[in-house]
Formats: C-alpha cells, structure tokens, sequence
C-alpha cells in the first residue's frame, strides 16, 4: 500500500514536470512576441532583452490537470464537494486571469489590489484562514493581507532568472512535508496538488534558469502567489493551532519558510520608503539587483538565492519537528536566521547603491 502511494506521488510529480516542461517548450517555440509586453521598457525586467513571458500559464494547466488526474484515480472522491478546495481552484481561476490580463493590457494597480483582495476572501468564504488569534474577524483580516502581501511579494521578487521560481520551489517543499509531519504520509488533493505543482516549478526552472528564455509574467506570479498563499495558511499558519500552542510559534516558522521573499521585499519597502517612493512601484532596487552591483554574476545570486531557500526549508522542518514535540522555546532562536540574513541584503542595499 505505501509503494503503491509512492508511486501515486511520484506519478504526479512526473506528470507535473513533463506538462510544464512540454508546455513552456510548446509556448518559446511559438511566442515568438506573443507574451512580451513592453517590448523596450527595460526599467523594472533586469534582463535587457524581450523574451516570452508566458511560463506561469504552465502552472496554471499543471494545476488544471491535476484536478482531472486525481478525479480519474480517485473516482469515488468529488474534491468539488470540498468547500477548502473550491476556494482554491476558484482563487486560483481568478488569480491567473487577473495576471493574464495583466501581462496583455498591464491592469492599473488599484484594480489589481481589489482581485487580489477578492482571491483573500474567497479563502475565507471556503473555510481557509489563519488561525492566530482565534477571532473570526481578525483572523479573516490577517488572512486577506496575508494574500495580498505573498501575491504582491512573490511578483516583485520576480525580477531576475529563476529566483521566484526557486524560492516558491521551497516554501511549497515546506508545505509538503510539514504536512506529512502533523498528518502522517497520505495521499489526498492537497497532497496532489502539491506535488504536481512542485513538479511544474521544476520543468519551467527547466527554461528560467540563467539565461532564461522564458519568464513566468504576472499570470504565474499571480496564480502561484496565490497558490502559495493558501497552502502557507493550511500547513503553515496553522501548525500551533494544531498542536495547540503558542501562535508566535507559527509566525516564526512563517517567517522562517519565507526568508528569501520577506528579506527582499521588505528591504525594498524599506528602501524605497526613504526615498520618498511607492514601494508598489518597479524597479531595479531589490537585493537581487544589488548583489549584482556588489560584483556577483547572475548566476551567483541564484545560487545565493538557492542556499538561502534551502536553509529556510531545512530549518522550517526542524521548527514544525520541535513543536511537535512539544518543545518550544528553543525555535525562538531561529529568528537569528531571519535577522542574519535580512542583515546580509540589507547591508549590501546600502554598501553597493543602485547603479545610474
């Protein structure tokens, strides 16, 4: 029965990869312009050259698929009567359009804004939400800013060849096995959905990494911002509330599992800040950008990007290890982590400025 599950994962997993795979090499052979909006602002994409930004929409077909595979294998499942799932496949529809139609017709912000506020209500209309101080209404608000931010965080991370990609790929690595380690090893839509989407991330790295010929565009920040925003509340946030400890616990390995994306977009925030900016506003002021500036290739910085991803999601399983058993404490040294490496960008913002 466990091979057989094996097997069911690994399935998955595969057919996630050779659909996004096959996708994005389907879509670079045949979006010669189709997908490059913008073609001469070269302002906010480090790349100075145009190329295709039409990889998320492999994410969004992966995720299509794996509804209908896992309805196939598990026909006497209707996860269409499951109310948290509705939320997700109906937030992540919206998502995708919103940043379809964005890369087609680049959206003005606030309206941009209010989709990614309705994609935070619709979690909390299906049942999905941070459980942290146990009050509905706080809860629901935390939860939509949560969404808010992760969508808008996960874009302007956006920036350089494979770094959103890589740093999805390990928070969503987080999720997974967080949720083994409170659930046990099962097969289920959340688990299906994980790993086929794990996979996707895998083949579009595939064409993303440096030098990229294809870029995932706002349609595949958008959709797998929201994706990870989900599955961040379910397996994630909610680890205390779990175990029934103390919900600064789950802050901390929130905080943990997003590193990359958190110390990048809040020192841009901080930044931009400063200067008087809207930190909504692109440009080439992220710590990617900076490290380049500090002397590294882009290479590098994602292979900086890649450790500090890796190590998130390393200690973000030793934190849920801890809790589960029951010891609590000693995660709170953790935060040194967050604060190191927070440090370590921040400190490069100001030592190498943005170049003129």
């Amino acid at each position: 029965m466990l091979v057989l599950s094996i097997l069911e994962i690994v399935g998955f997993g595969i057919g996630g990869f050779l659909i996004s795979f096959l996708c994005n090499g389907l879509l670079l052979r045949f979006s010669r312009t189709l997908g490059i909006r913008n073609k001469n602002d070269v302002t906010i994409r480090w790349s100075n050259e145009s190329k295709p930004s039409l990889g998320g929409i492999s994410f969004f077909i992966v995720f299509i698929f794996s509804a209908i595979g896992y309805s196939v294998v598990f026909y006497e499942i209707n996860i269409f009567h499951k109310i948290e799932y509705i939320g997700l496949f109906v937030g992540g529809c919206i998502a995708f359009l919103m940043g379809l139609a964005d890369d087609a017709y680049n959206t003005q912000p606030l309206g941009k804004l209010f989709i990614q506020i309705s994609c935070g209500l619709m979690l909390i209309a299906t049942k999905t939400e941070i459980e942290l101080f146990h009050n509905h209404w706080i809860d629901g608000v935390i939860t939509v800013v949560w969404v808010v931010i992760v969508m808008n965080s996960l874009n302007m991370l956006d920036n350089m060849d494979g770094i959103t990609a890589t740093t999805v790929l390990f928070i969503l690595l987080s999720c997974l096995v967080g949720r083994w380690i409170i659930s046990g090893f099962n097969i289920d839509e959340w688990t299906i959905s994980l790993i086929a989407i794990i996979g996707s991330i895998i083949g579009f790295l595939c064409f993303n990494l440096h030098p990229a010929k294809i870029f995932m565009g706002d349609a595949g920040s958008q959709f797998i911002g929201f994706f990870v925003a989900f599955f961040s509340v379910k397996f994630l946030w909610n680890v205390s509330s779990e175990y029934d400890t103390e919900s600064w616990a789950s802050l901390l390995i929130v905080l943990i599992a997003f590193t990359p994306a958190a110390a990048d977009t809040l020192t841009v925030v901080i930044n931009r800040l400063k200067k008087g900016k809207s930190p909504m506003v692109g440009g080439k002021d992220h710590t990617t950008h900076h490290l380049v500036y500090a002397g590294y290739n882009d290479k590098q910085v994602w292979i900086v990007f890649f450790l500090i991803g890796l190590f998130s999601f390393l200690l973000t399983i030793v934190m849920i290890n801890l809790i589960q058993m029951g010891i609590i404490i000693p995660i709170l040294f953790f935060a040194l982590y967050f604060i190191v490496v927070f440090g370590y960008l921040y400190r490069n913002t100001i030592k190498f400025p943005q170049k003129k």
